[in-house]
């Protein structure tokens, strides 16, 4: 997702880092689900989007940007 997908959305300059939730978790939106290259766009009859959460261990905001900055997510 990191490394092929997000970089597929238009206009993609990075991840919000003000999308946590003030416990440690991280949402985003994706505006259209062809972005996965699993997706056969030829067999889509409607561009969909969809939410993911990122659930983490850390106790605040700053320890989960701290995580997923070392799993390389791509923050502005």
């Amino acid at each position: 997702m990191i490394k092929i997908s997000l970089p597929r959305t238009r206009d993609f300059r990075g991840l919000n880092p003000n999308s946590f939730d003030g416990r440690g978790n991280y949402t985003l939106g994706i505006k259209e689900h062809i972005i996965f290259p699993e997706i056969d766009f030829d067999k889509i009859d409607k561009i969909k989007g969809l939410d993911i959460c990122i659930t983490t261990s850390a106790k605040n905001n700053e320890e989960a940007m701290e995580l997923l900055k070392q799993f390389n997510f791509p923050f502005k």
